[in-house]
């Protein structure tokens, strides 16, 4: 990351200063390969302060981070693949043989020599116990490979048979999240490139929504469809979720889209949740009136989810704890029930749409993590209550940087939300 004199600032840090994932001879864009070889250095580095002799990942995200090779939302979660980092070792990535497998190969070739046969144990049947053991042998022969089969193994998620099959074989198995969260929350320049062009194309999404197609006698689920094709055309990998509430879905916030018909002064909450072009997300959400100006309580409901959003925001900067985010939010049902309500709340986002650090008074006063640069958040806020015929919602998603938070979704709020009655 290089500060330039003229910009007084980085180019990574400027959401309108924003590349494209497509490559040219004249301009430095996202470098995927050195994207790669920073995510791949980074995991190495959590390894060694974690003291992991190596890292066996089924999670479609963290498959992706250490390797480079995506194949589709299908089997992203579906634990049918995964790859084993040794410490001083190239990630082995297991894909699924066939098509599968000969695309990787052709796909990555900076992965060449270190793509094996996947060894499905997942839905076997009553081969599951066999199946699950030639899996856990295809790992461990890669663990001995590398002279690290005795020491501790990180490993991000399995099933009861899984687990079975590897701890059957002496190997000492500890929970690699921790690992894993603190090298995925900490974004590279490239990283930060790309959840710029995410938010740009969301951006675009979300004021055609606003202005164009969300009109009396449309569907919800119309405008969920425009959202979906407009983010395609644009090149996204994955429309993960869109949520369109209008009117009374809005109280309860109802977070999927219906067949209701929008109405003439409903207010609409959007949410695009999707992976863009280089396969970083874009997860925000706007709030307005249809065909019609808001009431003077509506206009209160949205100053107050206004404040604490932003009170939020500002308080994303180094040196800063999720404690002292979590103060900005409002009570809710985080407070009542000691859980996360998903809607008072900041997680970190990028290959996945939750990553490793959430905030929410439901613990981060009791257990505060510190608040570094470079971290890419989504916080949200929800202005909730009994009684209410239709509600607001909003979300920003935030860079912090040394010079404090950035936002990189920059779709204007209407200007009647902040004009005197």
């Amino acid at each position: 990351m290089a500060y330039h004199e003229f910009l007084q600032g980085y180019h990574e840090y400027q959401p309108r200063r924003v590349f494209s994932t497509t490559a040219t001879d004249w301009q430095a864009r996202v470098d995927f390969a050195r994207m790669r070889r920073e995510r791949l250095a980074r995991a190495r580095e959590q390894m060694d302060k974690h003291d992991l002799g190596a890292l066996v990942l089924f999670v479609g995200e963290n498959i992706r981070y250490v390797t480079g090779v995506w194949q589709g939302n299908w089997k992203n979660n579906i634990f049918i693949r995964y790859c084993v980092l040794p410490r001083n070792g190239k990630p082995v990535l297991f894909e699924t043989v066939g098509s599968d497998m000969i695309c990787a190969q052709i796909d990555a070739p900076w992965l060449e020599g270190e793509i094996r046969p996947a060894i499905t144990w997942k839905w076997a049947e009553g081969a599951e116990p066999e199946m699950a053991q030639r899996m856990a042998q295809s790992v461990y022969d890669v663990l001995r490979e590398n002279g690290v089969h005795k020491e501790r193994i990180g490993i991000d998620i399995m099933d009861m048979m899984a687990y079975q099959a590897l701890t059957g074989l002496g190997l000492n198995i500890v929970n690699a999240w921790p690992a894993m969260s603190a090298a995925r929350v900490i974004k590279t320049p490239d990283e930060l490139e790309c959840l710029k062009i995410a938010a740009a194309h969301g951006d675009a999404a979300m004021w055609m929504a606003m202005h164009e197609w969300a009109k009396p006698g449309v569907r919800e689920s119309e405008v969920c469809a425009k959202v979906n094709e407009y983010l395609y055309r644009s090149g996204f990998d994955f429309v993960y979720d869109i949520i369109v509430a209008s009117g009374g879905n809005t109280s309860p916030y109802r977070r999927w889209h219906t067949d209701k018909i929008i109405r003439q002064g409903d207010l609409m909450i959007v949410d695009i949740n999707a992976v863009g072009p280089g396969g970083y997300f874009i997860d925000f959400v706007r709030c307005w009136k249809v065909a019609a100006k808001p009431t003077p309580k509506e206009k209160d409901l949205f100053k107050r989810c206004y404040d604490s959003l932003y009170a939020g925001i500002e308080a994303l900067r180094p040196g800063a704890t999720t404690a002292d985010v979590a103060a900005k939010f409002p009570e809710y049902d985080d407070d009542t029930y000691g859980s996360v309500s998903l809607q008072q709340f900041a997680h970190s986002i990028g290959l996945s749409l939750y990553e490793g650090m959430w905030i929410s008074r439901a613990y981060s006063f009791k257990y505060p993590a510190e608040i570094k640069p470079n971290m890419y958040f989504a916080i949200e806020t929800f202005s909730g209550f009994p009684g209410l015929e239709q509600t607001v919602r909003l979300e920003e998603n935030v860079c912090v940087t040394d010079q404090g938070p950035v936002r990189f979704t920059l779709c204007e709020h209407p200007e009647y939300w902040f004009s005197e009655p």
